[in-house]
């Protein structure tokens, strides 16, 4: 039997009274009436633990942390669907029809209109020397890069990175809670959804929206933020689709390790555990940039080193597969990636696979 117990408690002030009949006011309310629901639905669909007295696998149940694996899965199944339908297709021809030139720009700018939420909580997690980072990416690129149209921060040295509330949380505390896979959104936890919730509320843009009446800048945003998201990790994401044994675990375990890189702001412990698996099996740390690369390779060239973690994470799955069947020898290169490739981000700058 699983129980989810949920207790919410709403509180307001009078300056925000002018917001509250406003429709997005009732978006937003449904997002997090949503959010509640998922959690709701998975008190009926949980997996059943295994016999106290099998004490390894109930190690193995309590170490992946998801009780609701069953519903999790269908809710994994419809957002494939919704994928495969209409975000995969718009992010191709996105992707292959509008000039590079421009996807960079319409990237910069939803990272430009970002960094009030990520400035936001940097403060809140008393990281003043990357708040003053942020704060003055904002202001260059504001400014000078023309209301973020251009990165001009990154070119004169001064890198950028991301933080959210589901991070901010973890960094007071908060435990994050069983694995939940929430519909649209894809995978999250019980700390991670608040946190989406939070950073969708406290968001500057939101805001403005919200008491202009410009409902569709909201949505128009989130959904060109989906489109160029998915359109950088098109190659990754096919190569992790088809290559894994089993999808579902891949991104679950992929999942818990990026939001643990970022948690930990790329410096995670040499020992880190794989999650999912046991605590004894220590991984690589990733050396990731914090500015997402946009560099593609083709599908038949595994060899070439890749920048995007996410590609090099999925090849590196890849490289374990043909190891084990003896289809491929390491290269020097690997340093010990075969020890856990399949589920450990790897030094993408590292990751070959010689034929």
């Amino acid at each position: 039997m699983c129980i989810v117990r949920v207790d919410l408690k709403v509180s307001g002030k009078r300056r925000f009274s002018r917001m509250s009949s406003h429709p997005v006011n009732g978006g937003l309310s449904r997002l997090g009436a949503m959010v509640l629901a998922v959690f709701l639905i998975l008190t009926g669909g949980c997996a059943t633990a295994p016999s106290p007295s099998d004490a390894e696998a109930l190690a193995e149940f309590n170490e992946l942390n998801d009780p609701g694996e069953p519903t999790n899965r269908g809710i994994f199944e419809v957002n494939r669907g919704f994928d495969a339908v209409l975000l995969k297709p718009v992010a191709t021809l996105y992707r292959d029809f509008t000039p590079q030139f421009f996807q960079d720009r319409i990237n910069d700018v939803l990272d430009n209109l970002h960094a009030p939420v990520v400035l936001l909580n940097d403060l809140l997690q008393g990281k003043v020397e990357r708040a003053v980072t942020t704060f003055t990416r904002f202001v260059i690129n504001s400014t000078i890069g023309i209301l973020g149209l251009a990165d001009m921060a990154t070119e004169m040295g001064i890198e950028g990175h991301d933080e959210d509330f589901g991070q901010t949380l973890a960094v007071w505390g908060v435990p994050e809670g069983p694995y939940v896979m929430l519909p649209l959104f894809g995978p999250s936890n019980p700390r991670d959804a608040v946190g989406l919730v939070v950073d969708f509320l406290t968001d500057p843009f939101n805001i403005w929206a919200a008491n202009t009446d410009r409902d569709l800048a909201i949505l128009a945003r989130a959904g060109t933020r989906a489109v160029d998201t998915r359109a950088i990790h098109m190659e990754a994401l096919d190569d992790l689709e088809k290559n894994s044994l089993d999808f579902y675990t891949t991104i679950r375990s992929l999942y818990r390790q990026r939001r643990a890189d970022q948690i930990n702001d790329g410096k995670l412990p040499p020992q880190m555990p794989a999650p999912g698996l046991s605590r004894n099996s220590p991984g690589p740390v990733l050396e990731n940039s914090e500015k997402t690369s946009r560099v593609r390779y083709p599908n038949d060239a595994p060899d070439q080193a890749v920048a995007d973690p996410v590609t090099a994470w999925a090849r590196s799955e890849l490289a374990y597969r043909k190891l084990a069947a003896g289809d491929a020898r390491p290269s020097s290169a690997m340093r010990g990636h075969i020890e856990n490739p399949g589920f450990t981000l790897v030094e993408t700058v590292e990751t070959t696979i010689v034929r």
